[in-house]
Protein backbone atom coordinates (compact mmCIF):
# COMPACT_ATOMS: atom_id res chain seq x y z
CA UNK A 1 0.00 0.00 0.00
CA UNK A 2 1.41 3.44 -0.91
CA UNK A 3 2.51 5.71 1.92
CA UNK A 4 0.86 9.07 2.51
CA UNK A 5 3.92 10.66 0.92
CA UNK A 6 3.71 8.46 -2.18
CA UNK A 7 0.01 9.23 -2.58
CA UNK A 8 0.66 12.97 -2.77
CA UNK A 9 3.97 13.33 -4.60
CA UNK A 10 5.41 12.41 -8.01
CA UNK A 11 7.50 9.22 -8.13
CA UNK A 12 10.68 9.66 -6.10
CA UNK A 13 14.04 9.61 -7.87
CA UNK A 14 17.51 9.06 -6.41
CA UNK A 15 20.92 10.51 -7.20
CA UNK A 16 24.37 9.65 -5.86
CA UNK A 17 25.71 13.11 -5.03
CA UNK A 18 28.52 14.38 -2.82
CA UNK A 19 28.89 11.09 -0.96
CA UNK A 20 25.19 10.59 -0.16
CA UNK A 21 22.07 9.16 -1.78
CA UNK A 22 19.74 12.10 -2.42
CA UNK A 23 16.02 11.56 -2.96
CA UNK A 24 14.32 14.13 -5.16
CA UNK A 25 11.11 14.82 -7.07
CA UNK A 26 11.05 16.20 -10.60
CA UNK A 27 8.27 17.64 -12.78
CA UNK A 28 7.95 19.42 -16.08
CA UNK A 29 9.90 19.19 -19.33
CA UNK A 30 13.69 19.04 -19.09
CA UNK A 31 14.17 22.33 -20.88
CA UNK A 32 14.93 25.91 -19.95
CA UNK A 33 16.32 26.99 -16.59
CA UNK A 34 15.26 24.52 -13.88
CA UNK A 35 13.94 25.61 -10.49
CA UNK A 36 15.33 23.79 -7.44
CA UNK A 37 13.17 24.07 -4.31
CA UNK A 38 15.04 23.77 -0.99
CA UNK A 39 13.07 23.10 2.21
CA UNK A 40 13.65 24.10 5.82
CA UNK A 41 13.13 22.58 9.29
CA UNK A 42 11.23 20.46 10.14
CA UNK A 43 10.18 20.00 6.54
CA UNK A 44 10.71 17.88 3.44
CA UNK A 45 10.58 18.13 -0.33
CA UNK A 46 6.87 17.46 0.33
CA UNK A 47 6.61 21.05 1.62
CA UNK A 48 6.83 22.15 -2.04
CA UNK A 49 4.01 19.91 -3.29
CA UNK A 50 1.87 22.91 -4.33
CA UNK A 51 4.76 24.56 -6.15
CA UNK A 52 5.69 21.38 -8.03
CA UNK A 53 2.11 21.07 -9.32
CA UNK A 54 2.05 24.71 -10.37
CA UNK A 55 5.39 24.44 -12.16
CA UNK A 56 4.27 21.31 -13.97
CA UNK A 57 1.06 23.02 -15.07
CA UNK A 58 3.08 26.01 -16.30
CA UNK A 59 5.49 23.82 -18.25
CA UNK A 60 8.42 24.67 -15.98
CA UNK A 61 11.15 22.21 -15.05
CA UNK A 62 11.22 21.92 -11.25
CA UNK A 63 13.07 19.75 -8.75
CA UNK A 64 12.57 19.40 -4.99
CA UNK A 65 15.08 17.28 -3.03
CA UNK A 66 14.85 15.84 0.43
CA UNK A 67 18.05 17.49 1.63
CA UNK A 68 20.86 15.87 3.59
CA UNK A 69 19.56 14.31 6.83
CA UNK A 70 15.90 14.48 5.80
CA UNK A 71 13.23 12.15 4.51
CA UNK A 72 14.41 9.54 2.03
CA UNK A 73 17.91 11.05 1.67
CA UNK A 74 21.00 9.76 3.50
CA UNK A 75 21.62 10.79 7.11
CA UNK A 76 25.40 10.76 7.83
CA UNK A 77 26.43 10.38 11.47
CA UNK A 78 29.06 13.13 11.78
CA UNK A 79 27.74 16.56 12.76
CA UNK A 80 30.36 18.23 10.54
CA UNK A 81 28.85 16.45 7.53
CA UNK A 82 26.02 18.99 7.74
CA UNK A 83 28.05 22.18 7.35
CA UNK A 84 27.48 24.70 4.57
CA UNK A 85 30.18 23.19 2.38
CA UNK A 86 28.29 19.89 2.35
CA UNK A 87 24.81 21.43 2.01
CA UNK A 88 25.73 23.62 -0.96
CA UNK A 89 27.85 20.82 -2.41
CA UNK A 90 24.82 18.52 -2.41
CA UNK A 91 22.87 20.99 -4.57
CA UNK A 92 25.77 21.43 -6.99
CA UNK A 93 26.05 17.64 -7.15
CA UNK A 94 22.35 17.42 -7.98
CA UNK A 95 22.87 19.81 -10.90
CA UNK A 96 25.76 17.64 -12.09
CA UNK A 97 23.54 14.57 -11.87
CA UNK A 98 20.88 16.32 -13.95
CA UNK A 99 23.43 17.62 -16.47
CA UNK A 100 22.57 21.24 -15.65
CA UNK A 101 25.00 24.17 -15.63
CA UNK A 102 22.84 26.64 -13.70
CA UNK A 103 19.50 26.70 -11.88
CA UNK A 104 17.22 29.08 -10.04
CA UNK A 105 17.28 28.08 -6.38
CA UNK A 106 14.26 28.75 -4.17
CA UNK A 107 14.85 28.39 -0.42
CA UNK A 108 12.56 28.57 2.59
CA UNK A 109 13.69 28.69 6.24
CA UNK A 110 17.01 26.79 6.48
CA UNK A 111 16.81 26.09 2.76
CA UNK A 112 16.88 29.85 2.31
CA UNK A 113 20.08 30.17 4.33
CA UNK A 114 21.68 27.57 2.06
CA UNK A 115 20.54 29.04 -1.27
CA UNK A 116 21.72 32.55 -0.33
CA UNK A 117 25.19 31.05 0.25
CA UNK A 118 25.29 29.49 -3.21
CA UNK A 119 26.16 32.73 -5.06
CA UNK A 120 29.02 33.25 -2.60
CA UNK A 121 30.39 29.70 -2.77
CA UNK A 122 29.33 28.47 -6.25
CA UNK A 123 28.42 31.57 -8.29
CA UNK A 124 28.96 29.83 -11.63
CA UNK A 125 26.10 27.38 -10.88
CA UNK A 126 23.45 29.96 -9.96
CA UNK A 127 21.06 31.53 -12.48
CA UNK A 128 18.88 33.19 -9.84
CA UNK A 129 17.82 33.09 -6.19
CA UNK A 130 14.40 33.29 -4.54
CA UNK A 131 14.35 33.70 -0.78
CA UNK A 132 11.02 32.71 0.77
CA UNK A 133 10.79 34.27 4.26
CA UNK A 134 14.57 33.85 4.67
CA UNK A 135 16.54 36.99 3.76
CA UNK A 136 20.16 37.26 2.72
CA UNK A 137 21.93 37.88 6.01
CA UNK A 138 25.33 39.49 6.26
CA UNK A 139 28.01 37.69 8.23
CA UNK A 140 27.62 38.46 11.93
CA UNK A 141 30.47 40.20 13.79
CA UNK A 142 30.43 37.45 16.43
CA UNK A 143 29.65 33.74 16.68
CA UNK A 144 25.87 33.58 16.03
CA UNK A 145 25.28 30.96 18.74
CA UNK A 146 26.96 33.15 21.33
CA UNK A 147 24.91 36.08 20.11
CA UNK A 148 21.64 34.18 20.36
CA UNK A 149 22.58 32.84 23.79
CA UNK A 150 23.23 36.38 25.06
CA UNK A 151 20.03 37.84 23.63
CA UNK A 152 17.54 34.99 24.11
CA UNK A 153 19.06 32.66 26.71
CA UNK A 154 19.73 28.91 26.91
CA UNK A 155 16.13 27.92 26.14
CA UNK A 156 16.02 29.65 22.76
CA UNK A 157 15.46 26.77 20.34
CA UNK A 158 18.65 27.19 18.28
CA UNK A 159 20.78 27.32 21.44
CA UNK A 160 18.83 24.35 22.85
CA UNK A 161 19.54 22.44 19.62
CA UNK A 162 23.29 22.64 20.31
CA UNK A 163 23.02 20.11 23.17
CA UNK A 164 23.64 16.57 21.87
CA UNK A 165 20.59 14.27 21.73
CA UNK A 166 18.33 16.41 23.96
CA UNK A 167 16.16 18.14 21.36
CA UNK A 168 16.38 15.11 19.06
CA UNK A 169 14.68 12.95 21.69
CA UNK A 170 12.13 15.60 22.67
CA UNK A 171 10.91 16.09 19.10
CA UNK A 172 10.90 12.36 18.30
CA UNK A 173 9.01 11.33 21.45
CA UNK A 174 5.65 12.08 19.80
CA UNK A 175 6.14 12.97 16.14
CA UNK A 176 2.44 13.55 15.55
CA UNK A 177 2.39 16.13 18.36
CA UNK A 178 5.62 17.74 17.16
CA UNK A 179 4.37 18.23 13.61
CA UNK A 180 0.97 19.51 14.77
CA UNK A 181 2.76 21.91 17.12
CA UNK A 182 4.99 23.38 14.44
CA UNK A 183 2.62 23.33 11.45
CA UNK A 184 0.17 25.96 12.62
CA UNK A 185 -1.03 29.25 11.24
CA UNK A 186 0.18 32.63 12.55
CA UNK A 187 -2.05 33.06 15.61
CA UNK A 188 -0.70 29.83 17.06
CA UNK A 189 2.90 30.46 16.08
CA UNK A 190 2.73 33.85 17.81
CA UNK A 191 1.92 32.06 21.06
CA UNK A 192 4.66 29.51 20.44
CA UNK A 193 7.24 32.26 20.06
CA UNK A 194 6.46 33.71 23.46
CA UNK A 195 5.21 30.92 25.74
CA UNK A 196 5.97 32.80 28.95
CA UNK A 197 5.34 36.33 27.75
CA UNK A 198 8.89 36.92 26.53
CA UNK A 199 10.34 36.49 23.06
CA UNK A 200 12.70 33.68 23.96
CA UNK A 201 11.60 31.32 21.17
CA UNK A 202 11.70 28.54 23.76
CA UNK A 203 10.07 25.97 21.50
CA UNK A 204 11.17 23.02 23.63
CA UNK A 205 9.30 24.26 26.68
CA UNK A 206 6.32 25.30 24.57
CA UNK A 207 6.12 21.88 22.89
CA UNK A 208 6.20 20.14 26.27
CA UNK A 209 3.38 22.33 27.60
CA UNK A 210 1.21 22.26 24.47
CA UNK A 211 -1.97 20.17 24.51
CA UNK A 212 -2.05 18.22 21.23
CA UNK A 213 -5.84 18.06 21.38
CA UNK A 214 -5.77 21.78 20.54
CA UNK A 215 -6.81 21.85 16.88
CA UNK A 216 -6.87 25.64 16.52
CA UNK A 217 -5.01 27.03 13.51
CA UNK A 218 -3.85 23.67 12.21
CA UNK A 219 -2.36 24.11 8.76
CA UNK A 220 -2.34 20.59 7.32
CA UNK A 221 -5.04 18.19 6.22
CA UNK A 222 -4.94 14.75 7.90
CA UNK A 223 -3.39 13.28 4.74
CA UNK A 224 -0.71 15.99 4.57
CA UNK A 225 0.06 15.60 8.27
CA UNK A 226 0.42 11.85 7.77
CA UNK A 227 3.09 12.39 5.09
CA UNK A 228 5.21 14.42 7.51
CA UNK A 229 4.57 12.19 10.52
CA UNK A 230 5.29 8.88 8.79
CA UNK A 231 8.49 10.25 7.25
CA UNK A 232 9.89 11.79 10.45
CA UNK A 233 8.95 8.71 12.46
CA UNK A 234 11.24 6.77 10.13
CA UNK A 235 14.07 9.32 9.96
CA UNK A 236 14.03 11.07 13.32
CA UNK A 237 15.06 14.72 13.64
CA UNK A 238 18.81 14.49 14.24
CA UNK A 239 19.77 15.08 10.61
CA UNK A 240 17.85 18.33 10.46
CA UNK A 241 18.99 19.49 13.88
CA UNK A 242 22.60 18.87 12.83
CA UNK A 243 22.27 21.76 10.36
CA UNK A 244 21.82 24.04 13.39
CA UNK A 245 24.83 22.48 15.10
CA UNK A 246 27.04 23.92 12.35
CA UNK A 247 26.14 27.59 12.88
CA UNK A 248 29.48 28.29 14.59
CA UNK A 249 31.49 26.20 12.12
CA UNK A 250 29.82 27.90 9.14
CA UNK A 251 30.47 31.31 10.64
CA UNK A 252 34.14 30.53 11.23
CA UNK A 253 34.64 29.16 7.71
CA UNK A 254 32.84 32.04 5.96
CA UNK A 255 35.30 34.75 7.03
CA UNK A 256 36.73 35.19 3.54
CA UNK A 257 33.49 34.89 1.55
CA UNK A 258 32.23 37.68 -0.74
CA UNK A 259 29.91 40.14 0.98
CA UNK A 260 27.78 41.04 -2.04
CA UNK A 261 25.67 39.28 -4.67
CA UNK A 262 26.18 40.97 -8.04
CA UNK A 263 24.84 40.09 -11.46
CA UNK A 264 22.39 37.42 -10.28
CA UNK A 265 18.63 38.14 -10.35
CA UNK A 266 17.14 37.74 -6.86
CA UNK A 267 13.59 37.77 -5.50
CA UNK A 268 12.78 38.17 -1.80
CA UNK A 269 9.29 37.03 -0.76
CA UNK A 270 8.48 38.15 2.78
CA UNK A 271 5.65 36.89 5.01
CA UNK A 272 3.81 39.51 7.03
CA UNK A 273 3.18 37.43 10.15
CA UNK A 274 6.32 35.29 10.33
CA UNK A 275 7.71 35.90 13.82
CA UNK A 276 10.84 33.79 13.25
CA UNK A 277 11.85 35.37 9.93
CA UNK A 278 10.13 38.74 10.01
CA UNK A 279 9.95 41.11 7.02
CA UNK A 280 12.08 43.55 9.02
CA UNK A 281 15.00 41.14 8.68
CA UNK A 282 15.01 41.78 4.92
CA UNK A 283 15.67 45.50 5.34
CA UNK A 284 18.91 46.61 3.73
CA UNK A 285 19.24 43.69 1.31
CA UNK A 286 19.26 46.21 -1.53
CA UNK A 287 22.59 47.50 -0.29
CA UNK A 288 24.38 44.20 -0.93
CA UNK A 289 22.39 42.68 -3.84
CA UNK A 290 22.59 44.45 -7.19
CA UNK A 291 19.47 42.91 -8.78
CA UNK A 292 16.72 42.48 -6.19
CA UNK A 293 12.92 42.52 -6.12
CA UNK A 294 11.00 42.35 -2.85
CA UNK A 295 7.36 41.50 -2.26
CA UNK A 296 5.21 40.93 0.84
CA UNK A 297 2.70 38.12 1.29
CA UNK A 298 0.06 39.39 3.70
CA UNK A 299 -1.54 37.33 6.48
CA UNK A 300 1.00 34.52 6.16
CA UNK A 301 2.98 33.02 8.99
CA UNK A 302 6.16 30.99 8.70
CA UNK A 303 5.01 28.16 6.38
CA UNK A 304 4.28 30.49 3.48
CA UNK A 305 4.47 28.07 0.55
CA UNK A 306 1.94 25.86 2.36
CA UNK A 307 -0.19 28.64 3.88
CA UNK A 308 -0.48 30.78 0.75
CA UNK A 309 0.42 28.42 -2.11
CA UNK A 310 -1.47 30.18 -4.89
CA UNK A 311 0.10 33.54 -4.10
CA UNK A 312 3.59 32.05 -3.78
CA UNK A 313 3.16 30.12 -7.03
CA UNK A 314 2.07 33.28 -8.85
CA UNK A 315 4.97 35.34 -7.52
CA UNK A 316 7.60 32.77 -8.42
CA UNK A 317 6.21 31.93 -11.88
CA UNK A 318 5.61 35.59 -12.78
CA UNK A 319 9.20 36.41 -11.80
CA UNK A 320 10.48 33.42 -13.78
CA UNK A 321 8.49 34.48 -16.86
CA UNK A 322 9.97 37.99 -16.67
CA UNK A 323 13.55 37.07 -15.81
CA UNK A 324 13.88 33.62 -17.43
CA UNK A 325 11.28 33.47 -20.22
CA UNK A 326 10.68 30.10 -21.82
Amino acid sequence: MPTALERQMPPVKHAAVNGIDMAYYEVGPREGVPIVFCHGFPELAFSWRHQLKACEAAGRWAIAPDQRGYGLTSRPDAVTDYDMEHLTGDLVGLLDHLGVDKAVFVGHDWGGIVVWQLPLMHPDRVAGIVGLNTPFMRRAPLDPIEGMRKVFGEDMYIVWFQKPEIADAALAADVDKTMRFFMRRPAAIQQVAAPTGGSTFAFGDALKAWDKSDTANQLLTPEELAAFVETFQASGFTGGINWYRNFTRNWERSAGFPTRIDGIPCLMIMAEKDVVLSPAMAEGMEEVISDLEKVLVKDSGHWTQQEKPEEVNHLILDWMDRRFPK
